[in-house]
């Protein structure tokens, strides 16, 4: 995703991705999710190298809204 207005915030497993993604859009921020070892399967090339994690973009208007939402998502999933 180069010279785009997105910028990914976050990566990891499918579960926290989907928390984060529901949150954000509960603020109206339509983040995008890349899996690349999805699309690798569906392009019959097999596994990636970390099988189950997604990176979450948003656009950069968005960034610090977006940020305030993977920090307390991510602070809670630590504690």
């Amino acid at each position: 995703m180069t010279d785009s207005n997105y910028i990914k915030i976050f990566t990891g497993d499918f579960i926290i991705v989907q928390r984060i993604t529901n949150e954000l859009k509960s603020i109206n921020i339509n983040a995008i999710v890349k899996d690349a070892t999805e699309s690798a399967r569906l392009a019959g090339f097999g596994g990636g190298i970390v099988p189950g994690f997604q990176e979450v973009f948003v656009n950069k208007d968005e960034l610090d809204r977006a940020v305030l939402i993977v920090q307390n998502i991510t602070s809670e999933s630590q504690a």
